[in-house]
C-alpha cells in the first residue's frame, strides 16, 4: 500500500510584517492552510485579524515576508490579480452596491467571466443561497442584514474562489441569522471552497474549524485544532470569557 500523502498546503504566510503607513500592525505573521479546511484567526479588537487579511488580497502594505496561494507569491501583485488566481473576499464592511439590484451586484461579482458562464454561476448561486432567488430584482440596499451578508458572500463566489476569505460574517447580525450564515459557509466548505474566516464570536469560530490561530498584537500568540483551542484553559480565559 503506498503511504498516504499529507494534505497540500493551499496557502502559505510566512513571517508577515504589514500595516498602514510607516505603522506596522503585523510582526512576523505565520500560518498556512491546507486543502479541506476551514481555518480561523480570532483575537482581540486591534490583534491585526483585518489586516492580515487585506494584507493577503493586496490592500494593505507589506514590508517583509511571503504570501504563497497555490505556489505563487501574491505580494505586489493586486487585488484583480490575486482574485483571478483563485482568492475570494468578503470584508467585514456590507460590500455591496446598495442602489443597484440583487442581480446586478452578483453580476458585478463575475466580471471575469463570460456571459453564458456568469448565467450559470447566478444560478447555482441562487440555488446554494436561495434567500437571493426571490429577490433578484430588489434594490441591494432595502435587504436586511442577513440578506446583505449572504449577497456579499454569493458574490464572491460568482467568480468560482479555492479559498475565500470571510471577514466578520456575523458581525451585528441576529443569532438566527447567525446560525443560517454559518451554515452556509460549512455548506460553502462541504462544496470544495477552503475558508479563512476572522470572527469575533471565536467560540462558534472554532466549532467549526480544522485549526486555528489566535492572534495577539500583531503576532500569532496560540495555534491548534478548533478543538484543542476550545479546551486550552489559556485560551479560554483571554478569549472565550471562560
Amino acid at each position: 500500500m503506498a503511504p498516504m500523502q499529507p494534505p497540500t498546503t493551499i496557502l502559505s504566510v510566512n513571517d508577515l510584517v504589514a500595516g498602514y503607513g510607516a505603522t506596522e500592525v503585523l510582526h512576523g505573521v505565520s500560518f498556512e492552510i491546507r486543502a479541506g479546511q476551514i481555518v480561523t484567526l480570532i483575537g482581540a479588537n486591534g490583534a491585526g485579524k483585518t489586516t492580515t487579511l487585506r494584507s493577503l488580497f493586496g490592500l494593505t502594505k507589506v514590508h517583509k515576508g511571503s504570501i504563497v496561494l497555490f505556489g505563487e507569491e501574491l505580494i505586489g501583485r493586486s487585488a484583480y490579480t490575486i482574485a483571478q488566481r483563485g482568492l475570494g473576499f468578503v470584508p467585514q464592511e456590507r460590500n455591496i452596491f446598495p442602489t443597484l439590484s440583487v442581480r446586478e451586484n452578483l453580476e458585478m461579482g463575475g466580471y471575469l467571466l463570460k456571459s453564458a458562464e456568469l448565467g450559470a454561476r447566478i444560478q447555482y448561486i441562487t440555488n446554494f443561497l436561495p434567500v437571493l432567488k426571490d429577490r433578484m430584482n430588489q434594490q441591494a440596499g432595502t435587504l436586511s442584514g442577513g440578506e446583505r451578508r449572504m449577497l456579499a458572500i454569493g458574490r464572491a463566489l460568482i467568480a468560482k474562489p479555492k479559498l475565500l476569505m470571510l471577514d466578520e460574517p456575523s458581525l451585528g447580525l441576529a443569532p438566527k441569522v447567525v446560525d443560517s450564515v454559518f451554515e452556509r459557509v460549512n455548506a460553502i466548505h462541504e462544496d470544495g471552497v477552503g475558508i479563512l474566516i476572522v470572527e469575533q464570536n471565536a467560540r462558534r469560530a472554532l466549532g467549526i474549524a480544522n485549526h486555528g490561530y489566535v492572534l495577539e498584537l500583531g503576532q500569532v500568540r496560540f495555534e491548534g485544532s478548533g478543538r484543542d483551542l476550545l479546551n486550552d484553559p489559556n485560551v479560554q480565559k483571554a478569549y472565550l470569557g471562560g
